[in-house]
């Protein structure tokens, strides 16, 4: 299974939907996007914090560890830290799959985990 994670600071773009070969038959992307309020409050953008080393480790071990559970071909995920104004994406993930029920679970379950368990912080940026 081939796992990507990065961490940056730079926007963060849609990749290609046609690149999976023959035995892919779901490829499922995520982006999480900085909605204009929080908490109930209205907001300009979201400020991430992290420690990347420790963190990039971290999403690695997660995936690593829901590979062995759903049977998915290749995961890649992206979260930016620094100022993500509302509109743009703070995390994408794609991941691809023999069957859309793998990767799905595999994306909730990252997701849920992501949020608990890696060391990345945001607050309401100015």
């Amino acid at each position: 299974m081939k796992i990507r994670v990065e961490i940056t600071k730079e926007p963060l773009m849609a990749r290609e939907a046609g690149r999976a070969d023959g035995g892919i038959g779901a490829v499922v992307e995520f982006a999480g996007i900085v909605r204009r309020d929080e908490d109930g409050a209205s907001i300009s953008a979201l400020h991430y914090e992290a420690y990347e080393a420790m963190a990039k480790t971290e999403m690695e071990r997660i995936v690593g560890e829901l590979a062995a559970r759903f049977s998915c071909q290749a995961v890649e995920v992206v979260h930016r830290i620094g100022r993500v104004p509302v509109g743009e994406a703070s995390i994408t993930v794609r991941i691809e799959a023999k069957h859309r029920a793998e990767a799905f679970s595999l994306l909730t379950e990252f997701m849920n985990r992501l949020k608990q368990d890696v060391p990345i912080w945001k607050k309401v940026g100015e």
